[in-house]
């Protein structure tokens, strides 16, 4: 048959502690890895005095890459 524990003044069988436990834990795992993943952040923030400034780093940075990429598809 089944083992029974005394537990606040109730009789309780073994294997409904076990489905308690599990229940518990597969939840609460469940409870902590939920929530929306962030979006990773491509470049690291610019910290600009002004706001012409961060203009002129946002179309820097452009136009870096667009030199990179073309130099990469002429190695081809």
């Amino acid at each position: 048959m089944v083992a029974t524990y005394q537990i606040m003044g109730q009789k309780v069988g073994s294997h409904i502690l076990a489905i308690g436990v599990l229940s518990t834990t597969f939840v609460g795992a469940w409870a902590f890895m939920g929530g929306s993943p962030k979006p990773a952040q491509k470049t690291p923030p610019i910290q600009s005095s002004s706001k012409d400034e961060e203009n002129f780093i946002q179309e820097f940075l452009k136009q870096a890459e667009a030199e990179d990429k073309q130099k990469a598809g002429a190695k081809h």
